[in-house]
């Protein structure tokens, strides 16, 4: 045990005996690992024994152990859920993370809107804290036949108009006049209404298909009996389709039972965890997770997922079956039964129905693993990938995290930097940073990338900004390269740097070192000497710093063409007669946009506040050349 961690036994003694959460944290205060404890001072122990019994996973997470921090809680359970919003939260390096791939959108109902609208999306996002449902992910076919058969049962918006605010502004699109949508932005349906609509959505993406059949038969049976034979027969359609829908799935229990089933299969560098999803007997879909294989129990990954996965889950059933037991089988049913709001039962059958229920999911798990790992770019490549370039750039610890920094300038007046961060080799675009361009005047791409490393080191252990980067990257050569290095040093800094360097076609062409060394990954022409595995190797490389380099490049220019609109409207405005910043803002703030100020009427540009008769005239002038002085006075 080292002096370091010698140094933690008096803080050990004064930890309270109670339940809670622990969280370790590395010589940058960058939090590395989050656990859980019924008793923190005898868990907390255990990791600065001189020989700790923990997996290799957390051994190795001890030596970096700098500094460490708790929280007590009253129980067990309340200790758990605050365990999983903070891995959720830090996304801890040490920790066992589930994560999904890109080709797995999600269904996203957005029930935080007055008026939801139902949509593809690529991951799910902030927005679920405020009511959005995410359901998925799907493989892309799936989801395609899903967002069909929902737009084709139910009469849904599916167009990009804002409501309340477009609200009978145009006529509606020709789904509503073949009943394929109620026609919100037609006015003549009330807000509860078209949520309810929204609400058998959501049920028919729970499964929930013999309540929706029972609702839609009893709709339809109201409407032939008040005479109105069109609307008995919509519903009758949408009874047909739905139904049909129903027999084409396989039913694999006996009974009309809800249940989840969980399988999961290794290869040794990944590991894929498969839930099955039986709803009302029949097989409704299937939901696939991935993760780096570190040796971890069966047991210990299938309580990842089951805290992972149904905290983000909008229905859990009854019951859950699993190819393992669990070490904390009470809690975790506790768990689930606090987010299900009914009781909950954790099963590993042994045989019969149950368990060729449980087999099925395992050898779902099986194919969509040989899938994953076949279609390219998969977590085993990009972990290859990952040690490749750590060796490349001499760096003694995995690269987790990789930092790249890009400039951009439109002219001397709008000059930006952007950071951009990819975990695992995954672009996190919610830790992105862009930084406006202070500390001089002019352009040097030099002087802007000094100030950009110096802003993101001064705020290293900012929360906001994320954890210490294992590699930084630089868009451009060696002068750049040697810019930064000294920077970092000054700081004390021991992370690995290197330059993206581009082709005369702006494409990546390779990686250049700070001692010179230039790592070709783009060849001009075909090298007979390499060898498949160097080339395997080197196409890895290319793939990974195309995607960084790019990514970095077009956030950089996104700030950038904000900030060059903004002054383009500004210009605009400003060199009307009579109008300053001040009215500028005014106009802006009454008209929402320029061009609807470009549109508007002399009349409505003089229903401004305060805006005088003449600046007016010169507005609409301004917008209006060919209009002469005598057809403005006319208007007046």
């Amino acid at each position: 045990m080292s002096a370091e961690h010698r140094s933690f036994d008096a803080r050990l003694e004064l930890l309270p005996q109670e339940p809670g959460v622990y969280l370790m944290k590395d010589t940058s205060g960058s939090v590395i690992y989050v656990g859980k404890a019924i008793n923190l001072p005898n868990r907390l122990r255990n990791y600065f024994t001189p020989h700790p019994n923990v997996e290799p996973k957390i051994q190795a997470m001890i030596s970096h152990i700098a500094d460490f921090s708790y929280i007590v809680c009253s129980n067990e359970l309340e200790a758990l859920i605050l365990e999983n919003n903070l891995i959720k939260k830090y996304r801890p390096k040490y920790n066992t993370l589930l994560r999904d791939d890109k080709e797995y959108p999600y269904i996203k109902v957005t029930l935080n809107e007055m008026y939801p609208r139902i949509m593809k999306a690529y991951r799910i996002g902030p927005d679920r804290e405020q009511g959005a449902r995410y359901y998925g992910p799907y493989l892309a076919w799936d989801l395609q036949k899903a967002l069909r058969t929902i737009y084709q049962i139910f009469p849904v918006m599916t167009c990009n108009r804002v409501l309340p605010r477009d609200i009978d502004k145009q006529r509606p699109c020709l789904k509503y006049y073949i009943n394929r949508c109620v026609g919100p932005c037609k006015g003549d349906i009330s807000m509860e209404s078209y949520r309810e609509s929204v609400d058998e959505i959501c049920r028919f993406l729970d499964g929930q298909y013999e309540d929706l059949l029972k609702n839609i038969q009893t709709k339809m049976e109201q409407a032939s009996d008040n005479f109105e034979f069109e609307k008995a027969a919509v519903w009758r359609d949408r009874y047909q389709d739905l139904e049909k829908l129903t027999t084409s799935q396989v039913i694999v229990t006996k009974a009309a039972e809800d249940i989840d089933a969980i399988g999961i299969t290794r290869n040794g560098s990944e590991i894929c965890m498969q839930k099955l999803e039986i709803r009302n007997g029949r097989m409704i879909g299937a939901v696939s997770y991935f993760t780096q294989d570190q040796d971890e129990k069966a047991s210990e990954l299938l309580e990842v997922f089951i805290k992972q996965h149904y905290a983000e889950s909008s229905f859990i059933p009854s019951l859950i079956l699993l190819p393992d037991e669990l070490e904390n089988k009470n809690l975790l049913t506790e768990y689930l039964e606090h987010l299900a709001k009914h009781k909950i039962e954790l099963r590993q059958p042994q045989r019969g129905e149950k368990r060729q229920i449980l087999e099925m999911a395992q050898k779902n798990a099986k194919q969509q693993l040989m899938h994953h790992t076949l279609i390219g770019g998969t977590a085993s490549g990009l972990l290859q990938t990952l040690k490749n370039l750590a060796e490349i750039v001499d760096s003694e610890t995995p690269l987790h995290r990789i930092e790249a920094y890009d400039m951009a300038n439109y002219g001397s007046s709008d000059r930006t930097g952007s950071m951009v961060v990819f975990t695992d080799g995954k672009p996190l675009r919610s830790a992105y940073r862009h930084f406006h361009i202070k500390s001089f005047e002019g352009i040097d791409d030099y002087r802007a990338m000094t100030e950009v490393i110096q802003r993101r080191i001064a705020r290293l252990k900012d929360e906001q900004f994320g954890t210490k980067p294992d590699l930084i990257l630089v868009d451009g050569g060696l002068g750049h390269v040697r810019t930064i290095a000294p920077i970092l040093h000054e700081a004390g800094l021991d992370i690995p740097l290197a330059g993206m360097v581009k082709d005369d076609r702006h494409k990546t062409h390779g990686l250049i070192l700070n001692d010179g060394t230039f790592i070709e990954l783009k060849k001009t022409k075909e090298d007979e000497s390499e060898t498949p595995d160097e080339r395997s190797k080197r196409l890895g490389l290319l793939r990974l710093l195309t995607a960084v380099q790019n990514e970095a490049h077009y956030f950089a220019g996104r700030l950038l063409k904000k900030s060059a609109f903004k002054r383009t409207v500004h210009y605009s405005l400003e060199e009307i007669p009579g109008v300053g910043p001040a009215r500028r803002k005014n106009l802006l703030k009454h008209f929402s946009s320029i061009k609807s100020i470009s549109q508007a009427s002399l009349e409505e540009i003089k229903e401004v506040p305060a805006l005088p008769e003449e600046v007016a005239i010169a507005i609409y002038q301004h917008f209006h050349p060919k209009q002469s002085d005598d057809d403005v006075k006319s208007k007046e």
